[in-house]
Protein backbone atom coordinates (compact mmCIF):
# COMPACT_ATOMS: atom_id res chain seq x y z
CA UNK A 1 0.00 0.00 0.00
CA UNK A 2 1.67 3.40 -0.42
CA UNK A 3 2.64 5.74 2.08
CA UNK A 4 0.39 7.54 1.29
CA UNK A 5 -2.80 5.44 1.91
CA UNK A 6 -1.19 4.20 5.10
CA UNK A 7 -1.00 7.91 5.95
CA UNK A 8 -4.26 8.56 5.64
CA UNK A 9 -5.75 5.65 7.37
CA UNK A 10 -3.50 6.27 10.69
CA UNK A 11 -4.31 10.08 10.43
CA UNK A 12 -6.01 11.01 14.06
CA UNK A 13 -9.59 10.43 13.99
CA UNK A 14 -8.82 8.45 10.34
CA UNK A 15 -10.43 5.07 9.40
CA UNK A 16 -8.11 3.19 11.63
CA UNK A 17 -8.65 4.74 14.67
CA UNK A 18 -12.22 4.74 14.35
CA UNK A 19 -12.49 0.78 13.60
CA UNK A 20 -10.26 0.56 16.93
CA UNK A 21 -12.29 2.32 18.83
CA UNK A 22 -15.91 0.68 17.76
CA UNK A 23 -14.47 -2.53 18.58
CA UNK A 24 -13.42 -1.40 22.35
CA UNK A 25 -16.20 0.55 22.58
CA UNK A 26 -18.65 -2.87 22.65
CA UNK A 27 -16.18 -4.36 25.04
CA UNK A 28 -14.92 -7.19 22.16
CA UNK A 29 -11.27 -8.17 21.82
CA UNK A 30 -9.77 -8.60 18.33
CA UNK A 31 -10.05 -12.17 18.35
CA UNK A 32 -13.83 -12.05 19.08
CA UNK A 33 -14.37 -9.96 16.87
CA UNK A 34 -12.16 -12.35 13.97
CA UNK A 35 -14.28 -15.24 15.28
CA UNK A 36 -17.58 -13.29 14.66
CA UNK A 37 -17.26 -12.54 11.62
CA UNK A 38 -15.40 -15.09 10.59
CA UNK A 39 -11.88 -13.70 9.41
CA UNK A 40 -8.12 -14.47 10.15
CA UNK A 41 -7.44 -12.32 13.81
CA UNK A 42 -4.69 -10.74 11.44
CA UNK A 43 -6.85 -9.05 9.43
CA UNK A 44 -8.13 -7.05 12.33
CA UNK A 45 -5.13 -6.03 13.27
CA UNK A 46 -4.16 -5.25 9.86
CA UNK A 47 -7.35 -2.50 9.12
CA UNK A 48 -6.78 -1.20 12.89
CA UNK A 49 -3.35 -0.24 12.01
CA UNK A 50 -3.64 1.03 8.72
CA UNK A 51 -2.32 -1.39 6.93
CA UNK A 52 -5.04 -2.83 4.97
CA UNK A 53 -7.55 -0.64 3.01
CA UNK A 54 -10.94 -2.42 3.80
CA UNK A 55 -14.09 -2.90 1.42
CA UNK A 56 -17.53 -1.61 1.65
CA UNK A 57 -18.18 -4.72 2.81
CA UNK A 58 -15.35 -5.35 5.52
CA UNK A 59 -16.96 -1.96 6.88
CA UNK A 60 -20.38 -2.86 6.74
CA UNK A 61 -19.46 -6.23 8.71
CA UNK A 62 -17.44 -4.53 11.38
CA UNK A 63 -20.14 -2.06 12.07
CA UNK A 64 -22.40 -4.94 12.41
CA UNK A 65 -20.33 -6.85 14.45
CA UNK A 66 -20.05 -4.22 16.69
CA UNK A 67 -23.60 -4.03 16.87
CA UNK A 68 -23.37 -0.39 15.90
CA UNK A 69 -25.14 -0.58 11.97
CA UNK A 70 -25.62 3.25 12.63
CA UNK A 71 -22.22 4.27 11.54
CA UNK A 72 -22.38 1.82 8.43
CA UNK A 73 -22.93 5.23 6.36
CA UNK A 74 -20.39 7.44 8.10
CA UNK A 75 -17.69 4.65 7.71
CA UNK A 76 -18.69 4.38 4.02
CA UNK A 77 -17.73 8.01 3.33
CA UNK A 78 -14.22 8.11 4.95
CA UNK A 79 -14.15 5.28 2.57
CA UNK A 80 -15.03 6.85 -0.53
CA UNK A 81 -12.11 9.19 0.71
CA UNK A 82 -9.71 7.06 1.20
CA UNK A 83 -10.10 5.72 -2.12
CA UNK A 84 -9.28 9.43 -3.74
CA UNK A 85 -5.91 9.26 -1.67
CA UNK A 86 -2.76 9.77 -4.55
CA UNK A 87 -1.01 6.59 -5.98
CA UNK A 88 2.40 8.74 -6.30
CA UNK A 89 4.24 8.12 -8.89
CA UNK A 90 7.75 7.70 -7.40
CA UNK A 91 5.91 4.19 -5.92
CA UNK A 92 5.71 2.66 -9.47
CA UNK A 93 8.90 2.45 -10.09
CA UNK A 94 10.07 2.32 -13.53
CA UNK A 95 6.95 0.65 -14.70
CA UNK A 96 4.85 3.60 -14.00
CA UNK A 97 4.54 4.65 -17.82
CA UNK A 98 2.60 1.41 -18.79
CA UNK A 99 1.25 0.84 -15.25
CA UNK A 100 -0.58 4.53 -15.67
CA UNK A 101 -1.83 3.55 -19.15
CA UNK A 102 -3.27 0.12 -18.32
CA UNK A 103 -4.95 1.82 -15.17
CA UNK A 104 -6.57 4.54 -18.01
CA UNK A 105 -7.37 1.86 -20.62
CA UNK A 106 -9.05 -0.10 -17.59
CA UNK A 107 -11.37 2.36 -16.51
CA UNK A 108 -12.02 3.66 -20.60
CA UNK A 109 -13.06 0.57 -21.74
CA UNK A 110 -15.54 0.07 -18.98
CA UNK A 111 -17.61 2.92 -19.15
CA UNK A 112 -20.20 3.74 -21.31
CA UNK A 113 -19.53 7.55 -20.90
CA UNK A 114 -16.34 9.44 -20.76
CA UNK A 115 -15.82 13.06 -20.45
CA UNK A 116 -12.66 14.23 -20.77
CA UNK A 117 -11.58 18.06 -20.08
CA UNK A 118 -8.23 19.61 -20.71
CA UNK A 119 -6.80 22.99 -20.64
CA UNK A 120 -3.39 23.23 -22.53
CA UNK A 121 -3.23 20.07 -24.25
CA UNK A 122 -4.92 17.26 -26.61
CA UNK A 123 -6.81 14.38 -24.76
CA UNK A 124 -5.06 11.18 -24.83
CA UNK A 125 -7.83 9.71 -26.60
CA UNK A 126 -7.69 12.07 -29.61
CA UNK A 127 -3.92 11.88 -29.54
CA UNK A 128 -2.03 10.84 -32.77
CA UNK A 129 1.30 9.08 -32.01
CA UNK A 130 3.26 11.26 -33.34
CA UNK A 131 2.24 14.06 -30.05
CA UNK A 132 1.26 10.95 -27.62
CA UNK A 133 5.20 10.57 -28.22
CA UNK A 134 6.43 13.95 -27.11
CA UNK A 135 4.02 13.50 -24.38
CA UNK A 136 5.69 10.21 -23.10
CA UNK A 137 9.17 11.67 -23.55
CA UNK A 138 8.26 14.53 -21.14
CA UNK A 139 6.60 12.16 -18.64
CA UNK A 140 10.17 10.52 -18.90
CA UNK A 141 12.06 13.70 -18.21
CA UNK A 142 9.59 14.83 -15.06
CA UNK A 143 9.18 11.65 -13.99
CA UNK A 144 12.03 9.49 -14.67
CA UNK A 145 9.86 6.57 -16.03
CA UNK A 146 12.22 4.33 -18.02
CA UNK A 147 12.79 5.48 -21.59
CA UNK A 148 12.73 2.03 -23.13
CA UNK A 149 8.46 2.00 -21.86
CA UNK A 150 7.90 4.88 -24.47
CA UNK A 151 6.85 2.81 -27.35
CA UNK A 152 4.97 0.21 -25.55
CA UNK A 153 3.11 3.51 -23.46
CA UNK A 154 2.32 4.95 -27.08
CA UNK A 155 0.82 1.87 -28.26
CA UNK A 156 -1.18 1.29 -25.09
CA UNK A 157 -2.68 4.99 -25.93
CA UNK A 158 -3.81 4.56 -29.41
CA UNK A 159 -5.16 0.91 -28.34
CA UNK A 160 -7.75 2.71 -25.88
CA UNK A 161 -8.89 4.71 -28.52
CA UNK A 162 -10.62 2.29 -30.44
CA UNK A 163 -13.43 2.81 -27.92
CA UNK A 164 -14.04 6.16 -29.60
CA UNK A 165 -15.92 3.75 -32.38
CA UNK A 166 -18.38 2.08 -30.46
CA UNK A 167 -21.42 4.08 -31.36
CA UNK A 168 -23.18 2.79 -28.03
CA UNK A 169 -20.97 4.45 -26.32
CA UNK A 170 -20.48 8.25 -26.14
CA UNK A 171 -17.81 10.49 -25.43
CA UNK A 172 -17.24 14.57 -24.79
CA UNK A 173 -14.34 16.32 -24.97
CA UNK A 174 -13.25 19.57 -23.95
CA UNK A 175 -10.18 21.79 -24.54
CA UNK A 176 -9.33 25.57 -24.47
CA UNK A 177 -8.24 27.44 -27.76
CA UNK A 178 -4.94 27.16 -26.15
CA UNK A 179 -4.28 23.22 -26.53
CA UNK A 180 -4.78 24.12 -30.29
CA UNK A 181 -2.06 25.84 -30.58
CA UNK A 182 0.70 24.96 -27.37
CA UNK A 183 3.27 23.47 -29.32
CA UNK A 184 3.62 20.52 -27.09
CA UNK A 185 5.47 18.43 -29.86
CA UNK A 186 7.44 19.14 -32.98
CA UNK A 187 5.03 21.48 -35.44
CA UNK A 188 4.36 18.85 -38.40
CA UNK A 189 3.55 16.49 -35.45
CA UNK A 190 0.85 19.22 -34.57
CA UNK A 191 -0.23 19.43 -37.80
CA UNK A 192 -1.01 16.21 -38.00
CA UNK A 193 -2.85 16.34 -34.62
CA UNK A 194 -5.23 18.96 -35.99
CA UNK A 195 -5.84 17.01 -38.59
CA UNK A 196 -6.84 14.23 -36.05
CA UNK A 197 -9.00 16.18 -34.03
CA UNK A 198 -11.14 17.40 -37.28
CA UNK A 199 -11.77 13.95 -38.26
CA UNK A 200 -12.72 12.73 -34.96
CA UNK A 201 -14.97 15.67 -34.22
CA UNK A 202 -17.47 14.10 -36.89
CA UNK A 203 -17.59 10.98 -35.21
CA UNK A 204 -21.81 10.28 -33.86
CA UNK A 205 -20.74 9.60 -30.68
CA UNK A 206 -18.22 12.33 -30.30
CA UNK A 207 -18.65 16.24 -28.73
CA UNK A 208 -15.28 18.10 -28.95
CA UNK A 209 -16.03 21.39 -27.19
CA UNK A 210 -13.60 24.28 -27.34
CA UNK A 211 -13.51 27.32 -25.37
CA UNK A 212 -12.42 30.27 -27.38
CA UNK A 213 -9.69 32.57 -26.09
CA UNK A 214 -12.02 35.54 -24.91
CA UNK A 215 -14.94 33.40 -23.87
CA UNK A 216 -16.00 34.68 -20.29
CA UNK A 217 -15.73 31.43 -18.11
CA UNK A 218 -17.72 30.65 -14.82
CA UNK A 219 -15.51 28.21 -13.66
CA UNK A 220 -11.88 28.18 -14.28
CA UNK A 221 -10.19 24.73 -15.69
CA UNK A 222 -7.84 24.66 -13.33
CA UNK A 223 -6.19 21.35 -14.34
CA UNK A 224 -7.56 18.28 -16.37
CA UNK A 225 -9.70 15.63 -15.56
CA UNK A 226 -11.53 12.47 -17.28
CA UNK A 227 -14.76 11.34 -15.93
CA UNK A 228 -15.60 7.28 -16.47
CA UNK A 229 -19.35 6.95 -15.99
CA UNK A 230 -19.18 8.56 -12.07
CA UNK A 231 -15.60 8.24 -10.87
CA UNK A 232 -12.77 10.81 -11.84
CA UNK A 233 -9.56 10.73 -12.62
CA UNK A 234 -7.11 13.62 -12.31
CA UNK A 235 -3.22 13.45 -13.15
CA UNK A 236 -0.80 15.94 -12.07
CA UNK A 237 2.77 16.02 -11.99
CA UNK A 238 3.57 13.92 -8.77
CA UNK A 239 0.37 12.12 -8.63
CA UNK A 240 -3.10 9.95 -9.51
CA UNK A 241 -6.47 10.84 -7.72
CA UNK A 242 -9.06 9.02 -8.02
CA UNK A 243 -12.56 10.19 -6.91
CA UNK A 244 -15.79 8.81 -6.70
CA UNK A 245 -18.78 9.92 -4.78
CA UNK A 246 -19.83 13.61 -4.44
CA UNK A 247 -16.20 15.03 -4.95
CA UNK A 248 -16.87 13.25 -8.64
CA UNK A 249 -20.21 14.87 -8.98
CA UNK A 250 -18.60 17.87 -8.69
CA UNK A 251 -16.40 17.58 -11.30
CA UNK A 252 -19.23 16.47 -13.38
CA UNK A 253 -21.24 19.66 -12.56
CA UNK A 254 -17.90 21.65 -13.58
CA UNK A 255 -17.89 19.84 -17.17
CA UNK A 256 -21.15 20.64 -18.00
CA UNK A 257 -20.51 24.23 -17.46
CA UNK A 258 -17.63 24.42 -19.42
CA UNK A 259 -18.93 22.38 -21.96
CA UNK A 260 -22.15 25.31 -21.86
CA UNK A 261 -19.42 27.90 -22.28
CA UNK A 262 -17.91 25.96 -25.34
CA UNK A 263 -18.04 26.05 -29.61
CA UNK A 264 -18.86 22.53 -30.82
CA UNK A 265 -20.09 21.14 -34.38
CA UNK A 266 -19.10 23.66 -36.89
CA UNK A 267 -17.81 26.11 -35.11
CA UNK A 268 -15.36 23.97 -33.09
CA UNK A 269 -14.10 22.85 -36.58
CA UNK A 270 -13.80 26.20 -37.98
CA UNK A 271 -11.49 27.24 -35.09
CA UNK A 272 -9.41 24.57 -35.77
CA UNK A 273 -9.29 24.90 -39.48
CA UNK A 274 -7.91 28.49 -38.57
CA UNK A 275 -4.97 27.50 -36.74
CA UNK A 276 -4.05 24.95 -38.78
CA UNK A 277 -3.97 27.37 -41.40
CA UNK A 278 -1.76 29.77 -39.43
CA UNK A 279 0.71 26.67 -38.13
CA UNK A 280 1.52 25.72 -41.88
CA UNK A 281 1.96 29.57 -42.35
CA UNK A 282 4.23 29.62 -40.31
CA UNK A 283 6.78 26.45 -41.02
CA UNK A 284 9.25 27.24 -43.20
CA UNK A 285 8.48 25.68 -46.50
Amino acid sequence: MPPSTADWLNKPGGLAERLQLMRKAVGLTGEELAGQLGWARSKISKLENGRQMPTGADLTAWAEGCGQPDEIAGLLTLLAEGQAVARQYRHWGGSGHSQLQRDLDAMVRQASRVRNAEALFIPGLLQTAGYARSRMEEAVRVHGFDQAGIDAAVAARLRRQEALYDVGRTFEFIICDAALQVLLCPPEDMAGQLDRLLMVSGLPNVTLGIIPLHQRLSVAPMHGFLIADDVTYIETHTSQLILTGEESAQYARIADGLLAESVTGEEARDLIVTVATALRRSRPS
